[in-house]
């Protein structure tokens, strides 16, 4: 997958996450319907990739192949191929990785994202996470590893010198600010992030929390990185107001990186993205 300041700009859409309800926004998709719904209007924004959360019936998050296969075929009714289809294993507190394993290989999806921390939370974890990241290449499953500090980052790196993720170039998204305490993410936090590994050993993507977003992703697709924008992380628009759905929230941002003096970059298909991983394999 190149990475440059000119290669296609992948743009990873995240509508609804594990928390935010209806009182939070009332236009976060919740319902396999709504998902679908939002997923129509994303995909014409330019989204290539989504990233899939599904609730249970009191709307809280749920690792459930079934829910997800409902919410799958309810996106692929209404989009086709036109987006690739990112499932979560995010454990919330609910879940531990065994469970967040068992998910991935009983639902067998197009793609994933997996926290470092949480599937491979130590050095005693090794092993058994390392047999699974590289049963997801043979299985053909797109992994994007999250990663929330530059001290992950370097861990990451020592394992991905040693083979450990099966592949030479696996994905990563690093995470700028967090849920707890409200902690708003900061754009140059992005600049740790790139210190602690060497520039184009593989590919990267942001997301922020809050308000910065807008400019955490004029600086990641300046800088060759790839972005992922929703109101999982935000819900502001570049002007501070608040967005009236998902797709507002992404074409604003996507707009700013279209100006005289941004990155320009054309944005990824889904298409793209999928040759780009086939290469990878």
């Amino acid at each position: 997958m190149p990475e440059s300041a000119q290669a296609p700009l992948i743009v990873i859409a995240a509508p609804n996450g594990a928390r935010l309800d209806k009182q939070g926004h009332p236009a976060v998709p919740l319902t396999s319907a709504e998902i679908a719904a939002a997923a129509v209007d994303l995909a014409e924004c330019g989204v290539s990739v989504l990233h899939l959360h599904v609730r249970d019936d009191r709307g809280e998050h749920v690792l459930d192949a079934e829910r997800y296969r409902e919410a799958q075929a309810a996106i692929r009714d209404r989009v086709g191929d036109r987006l690739v289809v990112q499932v979560t294993t995010e454990a919330v507190g609910r879940y531990d990785r065994r469970q967040q394993m068992a998910l991935v290989r009983e639902l067998q999806p197009e793609a994933v994202s997996l926290a470092l921390r949480e599937l491979c939370p130590d050095r005693g974890a090794e092993a058994e996470a390392g047999a699974f990241f590289r049963e997801l290449v043979e299985r053909r499953i797109w992994p994007q590893y999250i990663l929330y500090s530059a001290d992950e980052v370097v861990r990451f790196e020592r394992l991905r010198q040693q083979g450990f993720f099966g592949v030479e170039r696996p994905f990563t998204l690093f995470v700028l600010g967090r849920y707890s305490d409200a902690l708003e993410g900061d754009p140059a936090e992005l600049d740790a992030f790139l210190a602690a590994f060497e520039p184009g050993v593989f590919p990267w993507a942001i997301c922020c929390f809050g308000p910065a977003e807008a400019e955490a992703v004029r600086r990641a697709a300046s800088l060759g990185g790839h972005v992922r924008i929703g109101f999982e992380n935000n819900r502001l628009l570049p002007d501070g107001t608040v967005a009236r759905d998902n797709a507002e929230l992404v074409a604003s941002e996507l707009a700013l990186l279209r100006l005289p003096g941004a990155s320009q970059r054309p944005v990824a298909s889904a298409d793209w993205v999928r040759k780009q991983l086939a290469g990878q394999r």
